[in-house]
């Protein structure tokens, strides 16, 4: 794409959607712990004077959590947003966002209900201009401030318990790739002492769910700040790959000439800087990363260990995988045997299900071979890398789900890891989300995979779906139709039998005779059951 091109995507700047809302973070807003923004369309917080929503009491759960975690009260994130709101829009039917002034996932339209259904592709199935276009859109969401979203840059106590707000502005990809830190960054303690235990978004049931909604609201993303509301994230489909395939100038960089820790200088990711990637130092000074840049991306394929990742994964890893029928098991944590979600993450083998911890497999296996940036969990969403291999994941989960058809319940309700039980709200989002909403096939949120797709189920899904949708919006309607409709007809039916009988009690011995005869006993009762 000409710099020209790129320059004027840059110069379209539209609201985002990611973490703590502007409009919440205020002294008022956190000493209140309300967080219910007014929707622009209407004057009126989450759009109540339109239907859209409503501000509303956090309904937290209180399902039992997993030994893993000892300590209560501790954690910014735990029982989340409580310790920051314990008031949030509530939306109503298809809309969402933190003021409802959004479309959920799947539909369009100014009242959100058209059904959108959106092709996730190989990035090696894109056009140039396909790809180019790509690229130049995570440039721009590099350069873009978000508007409508700011981070944390302290803790709430820090924050002297929201009298004193500590937030900063942040660019769109990074607000990503800082999400991704917070809710898996390790519990400060007070001193030197942190809890490493600890992860909302990995080593438990809640790792495909989660970033299932991370990738969705990252596509989102780009879809607004473009305003190219077709784009979809491309995945890198790595099964028995032999080594980087994207690793290319002309996709997500190539090697440094003299330098084999850094990008090619012809890939403008090499300009990029990276943030959050030094969590032993946020660790000793008791802080959170405050999103200054700290260096290149780094990035060193294939030179990692290799006693602890032989090999990337084959076809045969993820077919047995896919064949795995608990989703998970055990204490459901990275000790987990048997549980599909346990293995296609990496920390079971995938030709046995047994948990193996000195193995990282999978989609573990991905992150080590790149051996950098992507390599450190808090901070690889830096390496754009993330997003084509965490599309191919969702694949994977999503294979499964259509190959099993799982019920919701089959998600745990209770005992799983904190942050990771059913309906507990995801870490860090707000709006808020619950685990169990995201444990559901792709093609209800909205999207589905080429490789997955059956053009023939498509067409006819497509031409219902119009359809389905107004009978979901007014089956009420046609239940309490169908129910008057069928007290009416056995009214009328009662009352023509009734009236039958009494004319054949009071029929004169002349008439009566011609009621018996064969014919027309046929056609009287024929009228009678009619």
């Amino acid at each position: 794409m000409s710099l020209l091109a790129l320059g004027f995507l840059l110069g379209i700047l539209q609201p985002s959607s990611g973490q703590f809302p502007r409009a919440c973070v205020s002294s008022e807003s956190l000493l209140r712990k309300e967080c219910c923004p007014l929707w622009a369309g209407d004057g009126s917080p989450c759009g109540e004077l339109s239907g859209r929503g409503s501000c509303q009491e956090i309904l937290l759960s209180r399902a039992p959590l997993g030994p893993q975690f000892p300590f209560t009260g501790v954690d910014d994130r735990e029982d989340w947003p409580a310790v920051f709101y314990n008031r949030t829009c509530q939306c109503n039917s298809n809309f969402m966002g933190f003021n409802c002034g959004e479309c959920r996932f799947g539909f369009s339209g100014p009242n959100c209900a058209e059904r959108r259904m959106r092709m996730r592709r190989s990035i090696f199935q894109l056009s140039s201009k396909e790809k180019n276009k790509f690229l130049a859109y995570l440039n721009l969401a590099k350069q873009t401030p978000s508007q409508d979203y700011v981070i944390a840059s302290g803790t709430y106590a820090q924050m002297n318990n929201g009298s004193t707000p500590m937030f900063r502005n942040i660019n769109i990809y990074d607000l990503f790739v800082w999400m991704h830190y917070y809710v898996s960054h390790d519990t400060l303690l007070g001193g030197s002492s942190v809890w490493r235990d600890i992860d909302f978004a990995h080593e438990a049931p809640g790792f495909l769910p989660w970033h299932r909604l991370f990738l969705l609201l990252w596509e989102h993303e780009i879809q607004k700040i473009t305003g190219d509301e077709n784009f979809t994230i491309p995945y890198w489909d790595w099964r028995d790959a032999e080594g980087c395939d994207v690793c290319t100038d002309e996709l997500m960089g190539g090697r440094h000439p003299t330098n084999p820790q850094l990008l090619s200088p012809a890939s403008f990711f090499s300009s990029w800087q990276v943030i959050c990637s030094l969590s032993e130092e946020y660790n000793s000074r008791q802080a959170l990363c405050n999103a200054t840049n700290e260096g290149p991306i780094l990035r060193n394929p294939g030179n990692h260990d290799k006693t602890r990742t032989p090999r990337l994964p084959s076809s045969a890893d993820v077919e047995f995988c896919l064949t795995l029928t608990q989703y998970e098991s055990g204490a459901m944590d990275k000790l987990a045997n048997f549980s599909f979600r346990n293995t296609l993450e990496g920390f079971a083998n995938p030709q046995t299900g047994i948990a193996n911890m000195s193995q990282s497999s999978l989609h573990n296996a991905l992150h080590i071979y790149m051996n950098g940036s992507m390599s450190q969990v808090q901070g690889s969403a830096n390496d754009p890398i993330f997003i084509l291999h965490h599309a191919f994941v969702d694949s994977i989960f999503e294979q499964w789900l259509r190959r099993h058809r799982p019920l919701r319940d089959v998600y745990p309700a209770a005992n799983a890891p904190i942050g990771h039980n059913r309906e507990y709200y995801m870490v860090p989002f707000i709006p808020l989300y619950r685990n169990g909403e995201f444990f559901t096939p792709s093609r209800e949120l909205g999207y589905d995979y080429e490789y997955l797709a059956d053009p023939d189920v498509d067409s006819f899904q497509d031409f219902l779906m119009p359809y389905l949708e107004q009978v979901r919006q007014i089956w009420q309607w046609l239940v309490g139709a169908a129910v008057v409709g069928g007290i009416i007809t056995a009214l009328i039916t009662g009352l023509i039998v009734l009236g039958c009988r009494k004319k054949r009690t009071g029929s004169t011995a002349e008439t009566q005779p011609l009621l018996m005869e064969s014919e027309d006993d046929h056609n009287v009762s024929y009228q009678s059951n009619l």
